[in-house]
């Protein structure tokens, strides 16, 4: 085959936007496709285990990129991935998801195709994905070129995922090269603009006192560094919710501590609360990073921006980027700050270890001496996440997390696109023994790319957090024993890898520092109380087993 196919169109817009590796698993209908990933010079192939697995990895991929890509087969292939889509949609995480499909002659003959539904209609997957795409699109050689870009420049956008249908006859078929750079349209409108800007300063001019409360979309926008601009010619108070953990730097003069409702401790909670002007910047209020919406934070004296609005005291302005909304809060602020006064507090410390033996507590405080500048943290829905959030960060730390979509076993794969975005950072990942059962044949992928994240098995013998919610004692909540430290050799005839078992906290902090500098992948098991758990999920089960039960 030689000239410029779709297939390369396709592969040149990826890989212009940051994307340098394609996760998947192969199938007949996107084989014919594979070679031309095989053969590009800067695209890499990472096969999976499976297609969630895939998904889950493009997504943590694409947290530490500017986007990430997925290939999977028509039908069963795409439907194994979908729930890991659904999790990047409802995140705010774009991946490209291209999906091989059989040729566009068959589904017009509505032949009886494999990995089909078998009633000659070839558009009931590509309707399914409608509800967890922000774009769609079936390709032919005539259009191919032109809704690749669409479906990019949506994604992109919006930070969601994409969906592209290929044909294997479209996938080879002749296309053009891409006559400009793929560009975004993100001006602002000029009247609401004007609008806003009176608004917000009204707000700000009469106030005494304002805080500043940021969470994850503030990230997903790529607004962390004007937040960062923002603070150092600006001092206010200021925290993050779990979800956008390590968006603001933890170690900054006025930082307060994760916010979380009556979840958090009382200092954080009065200093964003009580200030008289609240700036909530990319933040969504959900159920368990609120402790149940207890968040106490009214109407009239909020200033919330959102990706492409802002509201200022029940005021809605349309049509605003979030990054002009901030640039033009910034100058407001600067503008008025000398008249308000500062209410600082310190984030409150971790839990003390008032038990004897290795203890959710004292297993977060060596977690919380062992984090370098620059970690990055991947931590499970669960005791990991709710442990995590009481944590610290070091200057340009992040932590990954998955809170609203939830999706048991994300994160393992999600380390391993992560790691593979990038291979230099010290990636840390912490999950339960529950949740690593789902996912746990990546760890093979990791080994043979010769990957190195530090792993943590929290091995509390089953669904820790189910417990706390329902059933403690019920054998739903069980899983299998498995010997965990044993799981790298079986994955892996050559196991660059290293492993530990501890059930002490001294033995914790001898294999810390074994691995601070680890060389190759480390997995520790961590063996802990069944019903132990960070207070935080305390809260947060307590709050889920009331609304659960509710008639």
């Amino acid at each position: 085959m030689s000239g410029l196919t779709v297939s390369d169109y396709l592969l040149q817009r990826l890989n212009e936007i940051g994307i340098d590796h394609l996760f998947g698993v192969p199938g007949d209908f996107n084989l014919a496709f594979l070679d031309r990933v095989i053969a590009h010079p800067r695209l890499a192939w990472v096969g999976c285990a499976n297609e969630l697995n895939a998904a889950y990895a493009a997504d943590g991929y694409a947290r530490s990129r500017r986007a990430g890509a997925l290939l999977t087969t028509f039908g069963v292939g795409e439907l194994s991935a979908i729930n890991g889509i659904a999790g990047s949609y409802a995140e705010y995480v774009p991946v490209i998801h291209i999906v091989g499909a059989p040729s566009l002659s068959a589904q017009q003959r509505g032949d009886l195709i494999h990995h089909s539904l078998g009633d000659g209609d070839f558009s009931h997957f590509l309707r399914m994905q409608r509800e967890v795409t922000v774009a769609q699109a079936t390709l032919t050689a005539d259009n191919a070129c032109v809704e690749i870009d669409r479906v990019m420049r949506e994604a992109l956008t919006q930070r969601r995922p994409g969906y592209l249908l290929l044909p294997v006859d479209v996938a080879g078929a002749p296309a053009c090269s891409p006559g400009q750079p793929l560009t975004l349209q993100t001006q602002p409108d000029d009247q609401a603009l004007q609008a806003f800007r009176c608004a917000a300063e009204a707000l700000l001019s009469g106030a005494r006192s304002v805080s500043l409360l940021a969470d994850f979309l503030a990230d997903r926008f790529g607004v962390q560094q004007q937040l960062a601009h923002w603070l150092e010619t600006v001092p206010l108070p200021h925290a993050t919710l779990l979800m956008g953990k390590g968006v603001l730097d933890e170690q900054r003069t006025g930082f307060a501590g994760t916010y979380a409702g009556e979840g958090c401790a009382d200092g954080t909670r009065r200093v964003i609360e009580q200030a008289d002007v609240i700036i909530t910047v990319g933040v969504r209020f959900t159920d368990t990073i609120t402790v149940g919406f207890t968040q106490q934070i009214g109407t009239a004296k909020n200033i919330d921006v959102q990706p492409f609005s802002v509201t200022v005291a029940g005021q809605r302005f349309d049509s605003l980027p979030m990054s002009t909304v901030i640039e033009e809060l910034r100058q407001l602020c600067q503008r008025y700050a000398a008249r308000w006064t500062l209410d600082y507090c310190q984030p409150a410390p971790l839990a003390a270890n008032d038990q004897p033996g290795l203890t959710q507590n004292a297993f977060w405080q060596a977690i919380q001496a062992f984090l370098q500048p620059g970690d990055l943290l991947v931590a499970e829905q669960g005791t990991a996440a709710f442990g995590a959030a009481a944590l610290r960060l070091p200057t340009g730390a992040k932590l990954v997390v998955q809170p609203l979509w939830g999706s048991i076993g994300y994160t393992l794969p999600a380390a391993f696109g992560a790691q593979t975005a990038e291979p230099e950072r010290r990636v840390i990942l912490l999950i339960g023994d529950g949740s690593a059962q789902l996912t746990v044949q990546e760890l093979s992928s990791m080994m043979r790319d010769n990957l190195k994240p530090l792993i943590f098995v929290l091995n509390n013998g089953g669904y820790t957090v189910e417990r706390a919610i329902n059933g403690a004692s019920q054998r739903y909540n069980d899983i299998a024993d498995w010997n965990w430290t044993q799981i790298p050799q079986a994955l892996s005839t050559a196991c660059p890898a290293q492993s530990w078992r501890v059930l002490e906290t001294v033995q914790l902090t001898e294999v810390l520092k074994l691995i601070a500098d680890a060389r190759r992948l480390s997995l520790v098991e961590v063996v802990l109380p069944r019903l132990d758990m960070p207070p935080l999920l305390q809260q947060v089960s307590a709050s889920l087993h009331q609304r659960n039960s509710a008639q």
